[in-house]
């Protein structure tokens, strides 16, 4: 509670999309023009002294090529092949599951619209 209090002054001046999480913050914004490519870059601006103002530094050598967003896999050029590969592994074990559990045509067909299907219409 400490610390939203302590962050609540951050949005401030922001004219992007600014969102907070429990221990995460993100800054979005379409940067299809150049307008909003400088919006964007005043921003991160805005945030950086928001930062050292208040002792902060914010974590900017984390980089990976996948990265976990709203439990979607997206990988650095937003490709989610990592997420359908994801999915259709899970899926495939599931499948695994049902086949050695039952071999009546009647029982699978349900067990796959509510345990697989599902899965697979999430990924699309």
């Amino acid at each position: 509670m400490l610390f939203n209090i302590f962050i609540s002054d951050l949005d401030i001046g922001i004219k992007c999309t600014l969102m907070k999480f429990a221990d995460d913050t993100k800054l979005s914004e379409a940067v299809d023009t150049t307008e909003g490519r400088a919006t964007l870059q005043e921003d991160l601006d805005s945030l950086e002294e928001w930062a050292n103002k208040n002792l902060l530094k914010f974590n900017k050598t984390s980089s990976s090529s996948v990265e976990r967003d709203l439990e979607v896999l997206v990988d650095n050029k937003l490709h989610v092949s990592e997420q359908c590969t994801a999915v259709a592994r899970k899926a495939n074990r599931m499948l695994g599951c049902i086949k050695d559990t039952t071999s009546r045509a009647k029982v699978i067909t349900p067990l796959y619209s509510v345990l697989v299907r599902p899965h697979l219409e999430s990924c699309v």
